[in-house]
């Protein structure tokens, strides 16, 4: 009788298992989360530095865009951390955070607060408050307390073009945000190929675990251009076919004679 395959060695096996599981972390990484460590005191109190925070990568991939109130990551737009200097990391950090167990220290990124997206008009004066399209945010949830809404930059009337959005930190008084990189290409808005993607909660440390959802400050109505013309939009188009059948039954009631024989005459 055949004797069955004598299973390998548990120590021969361990280096394809730690083969495959730091192929799918690299595959989490490049496709679903990454981690990301904050640098600065630009996001308090949201966030205070130190903290990691996990990014959401994937929806991106199916089209989503940045929409207002979220907390984004995005790649430096091109002259916002020229003064900044980039730490060198150690071997174990560039291995650790090639795969995601670690955030990167070589990458030039930024988190901020989404504020206004593309096709919205923003602006800020005196003490604020932010206007986004004509509406004042309500932004004391948020804002570091002691802190006026525009900080010590008031702006606008700013269009945001369309495929850009535009971001504050939520510490206005120490965030180098839209604010200051007026003067760069895009007038201190930040492309949304250059967002990483959505943060959506503070993995690290455990004490400061906590998600990160949208303020309802952001939900308020009227703030969205769009969606406030479109049901006059829809009405009008609506209206147009009944204005047209109506004026039609008009006309045939004042004359009813409209149909003709075969030799033409009216019946």
């Amino acid at each position: 009788m055949k004797k069955g395959k004598k299973p390998r060695a548990f120590w021969k096996e361990l280096p394809i298992l730690i083969g495959i599981a730091l192929l799918l972390a690299l595959l989490i990484k490049t496709f679903l989360v990454q981690a990301f460590s904050i640098p600065s005191d630009s996001m308090q109190d949201t966030l205070q530095r130190g903290d990691r925070v996990l990014v959401d990568k994937l929806t991106p991939w199916f089209g989503a865009k940045p929409q207002r109130g979220e907390v984004v990551v995005f790649h430096d737009p091109g002259g916002w951390l020229n003064e900044t200097p980039t730490p060198e990391p150690n071997p174990v950090q560039k291995v650790l955070s090639f795969i995601g167990l670690m955030p990167s220290a070589e990458e030039k990124d930024l988190i901020k607060r989404v504020i206004a997206v593309g096709g919205d008009t923003v602006e800020c004066h005196g003490s604020g408050p932010v206007k986004v399209n004509g509406k004042a945010l309500k932004e004391s949830s948020y804002v570091f307390p002691g802190a006026t809404p525009c900080g010590d930059r008031a702006f606008g009337p700013i269009h945001v073009p369309k495929g850009r959005i535009w971001v504050m930190g939520d510490h206005r008084d120490d965030s180098l945000d839209s604010r200051y990189h007026q003067n760069l290409k895009g007038r201190g808005t930040v492309s949304e190929d250059e967002v990483v993607g959505r943060a959506f909660t503070i993995a690290w440390p455990v004490n400061r675990w906590a998600t990160l959802p949208v303020p309802d400050t952001f939900d308020q109505p009227g703030i969205d251009k769009a969606m406030a013309a479109a049901p006059a939009a829809l009405g009008l188009a609506g209206a147009v076919p009944l204005v047209l059948w109506r004026r039609r039954r008009q006309a045939a009631a004042v004359d009813p004679g409209t149909a003709r024989g075969p030799e033409g005459e009216r019946e």
